[in-house]
């Protein structure tokens, strides 16, 4: 094996949550041998788009469980993430049994920066850090949608 094969890539937007729990934009197969170092048990998915059939076959080789919580981000004027759904994305990430867990979307910023923004609800931060995260992750195309969604979860 050479020096090549060694170099492992994460996904866009890829970091830790807590202990069990990872967030991410999508992963290709790039990013492949990389999350077999995580020994996901669950990915949860929050696009609309059914998974593609190069990461479901990723999923079954490895024994992940696919969690599709699809649905549309916030954007304005009209379109608004479900609550419902929210938080059963919350409590599947959350749940032991689920862990290790990804939570991804298209770029990792938006709707699972709402997931993860309401997982940090669930731990009683602060609204300002909550933010400060979101930013962080989504700059520079923050939504002032999400923030709310998060403030009134």
């Amino acid at each position: 094996m050479g020096a090549i094969d060694l170099i492992l890539h994460p996904p866009v937007n890829f970091s830790m949550v807590v202990k069990g729990i990872y967030r991410s934009g999508f992963p290709t197969k790039k990013n492949f041998p990389f999350l077999t170092t995580l020994r996901l048990r669950s990915i949860i998915y929050m696009c609309e788009e059914e998974y593609p059939p190069a990461n479901l076959d990723f999923i079954r080789r490895h024994g992940i469980k696919l969690l599709h919580y699809g649905g549309t981000g916030n954007k304005e004027p009209f379109l608004l993430m479900k609550t419902s759904t929210t938080r059963l994305a919350v409590e599947a990430a959350t749940n032991p049994k689920n862990q290790p867990v990804l939570i991804h979307c298209n770029q990792g910023k938006h709707r699972t920066g709402c997931v993860v923004g309401c997982i940090r609800k669930k731990m009683k931060w602060s609204l300002a850090a909550i933010f400060n995260e979101y930013r962080m992750v989504s700059r520079p195309k923050e939504r002032f949608l999400d923030e709310q969604f998060i403030e009134l979860f």
